[in-house]
């Protein structure tokens, strides 16, 4: 059994006819955006020219993603898995992964992801383009941003109260009550948790 060493690789082509699988992700976003296939050259050619390269299986022939759409998959870092017979790939996409014209092939869109509270954000748009009397969301915003902020104020010193107090259960409910107060100023202001999560990256990079 013979491994093929790079860049502190030691991947093995063997178990699949000299083929590995290599999952594509965003490297910013996180989401799985294909499955492709590599060879020896295919990776050789990939960290040459830091644009993902891959086997085509029918074709039996390299091909960089993008030589004829230009939505290039711009490599950010490989890594083997715990077998080292795959490979997740972390990329910057220039447009559309998909050949369908999708983001992904899975025909999802490649938006940033936080969990609970993405969908709690898409929870307040639909509250803010849609209002209703029966929302406290439609009725808070209808009020205007001086008493948006002002509750993000007023839930921020429940907060600190909390935090004094040995209550972890009020702790935590207070802290739901900011954040979500926090994610509609967010929203009145035109921004989402993404835009205060690249202020936070940027920052880093500089520390």
């Amino acid at each position: 059994m013979s491994d093929f060493k790079t860049k502190n690789m030691n991947i093995n082509f063997d178990k699949n006819n000299g083929l590995v699988p290599a999952i594509i992700q965003d490297a910013k976003t996180k989401n799985v955006l294909m499955l492709g296939y590599m060879n020896k050259e295919s990776l050789a050619k990939t960290l040459e020219t830091n644009l993902v390269t891959f086997y085509s299986r029918s074709r039996k022939t390299l091909w960089t993603k993008g030589e004829t759409s230009g939505n290039t998959l711009q490599l950010v870092s490989i890594k083997p898995d715990c077998d080292n017979d795959t490979l997740l790939v972390e990329v910057i996409p220039s447009g559309p992964v998909c050949h369908l014209g999708t983001d992904t092939c899975w025909g999802a869109r490649n938006q940033f992801q936080c969990g609970f509270l993405t969908q709690l954000e898409e929870i307040i748009s639909g509250r803010i383009a849609n209002p209703s009397e029966a929302s406290y969301t439609s009725r808070l915003v209808r009020k205007g941003i001086n008493k948006v902020a002002q509750k993000v104020g007023e839930e921020a010193v429940e907060v600190v109260i909390e935090a004094k107090d040995d209550d972890d259960g009020l702790f935590l409910n207070e802290s739901a009550d900011l954040l979500y107060h926090f994610l509609i100023l967010l929203q009145v202001k035109g921004f989402r948790l993404q835009d205060v999560e690249a202020v936070l990256e940027s920052r880093n990079k500089k520390n």
